[in-house]
C-alpha cells in the first residue's frame, strides 16, 4: 500500500473530528481566555483552522522558516466570526488532502525542515511530518479546545469514544 493511501484515512478521520469539535466554538465568546497566559478562544480556533495547510506546505516545498531573518514571525491573523473559521479549515483540509493524494513514496520519504530565524528547528521525512506536525499537532489543539468548550458549558462532541454530553459516536 502506498504511503499516501495510508495516510489519508486518518487525516480524513481527524479532519472530521476536528471540524466537528470547532463547530461548537460559540462566535460571541472570541476574546475569552481560561487564563491570561491563554490564547484567546478566536486565536485557537484560528490556530486549528489554519494547521492542515502545514500539510500541502510540507508537501511542496523542502522547508520553512517560521520568522525568517530580518521578518519576525509569520502570524496568521485571528478570524473574525466562526463561518471564517469554517472556510479557513475546509479550504485548508481540501487543498492539503490534495497535496497527499498526489504525493508518491518517495517524495513522502524526503526530507523538510521547520526553521525558525534561519536555524533548523526539526527535520523529518514528509511523512512523519503529516503524522507528527500536522495531525498530532490538530489533535493536541482539538484537545486544549474541548477543554475550552467545557468551561465555557458547551457541549463537548464524542471523538474518540463518548463524551460526558454525548453518549455515542
Amino acid at each position: 500500500m502506498a504511503i499516501n493511501q495510508a495516510l489519508l484515512p486518518e487525516f480524513d478521520q481527524e479532519m472530521a473530528n476536528t471540524r466537528k469539535t470547532l463547530e461548537r466554538v460559540p462566535e460571541d465568546k472570541f476574546d475569552w481566555q481560561p487564563h491570561p497566559k491563554s490564547t484567546a478562544l478566536g486565536g485557537l480556533a484560528t490556530h486549528i483552522a489554519n494547521l492542515p495547510s502545514w500539510a500541502g506546505l510540507a508537501i511542496t516545498s523542502s522547508e520553512f522558516d517560521l520568522a525568517p531573518p530580518g521578518q519576525g514571525p509569520i502570524r496568521v491573523p485571528p478570524a473574525h466570526s466562526l463561518q471564517e473559521v469554517l472556510d479557513a479549515f475546509d479550504r485548508n483540509v481540501a487543498a492539503s488532502r490534495s497535496a497527499i493524494t498526489g504525493a508518491d513514496d518517495a517524495h513522502l520519504m524526503a526530507s523538510w525542515s521547520l526553521l525558525s530565524g534561519g536555524k533548523t528547528v526539526m527535520t523529518l521525512p514528509r511523512a512523519a511530518v503529516l503524522r507528527s506536525f500536522v495531525m498530532n499537532h490538530i489533535i493536541h489543539h482539538r484537545a486544549q479546545l474541548t477543554v475550552y468548550l467545557r468551561l465555557l458549558d458547551v457541549p463537548v462532541p464524542s471523538l474518540y469514544g463518548p463524551s460526558a454530553d454525548e453518549g455515542t459516536l
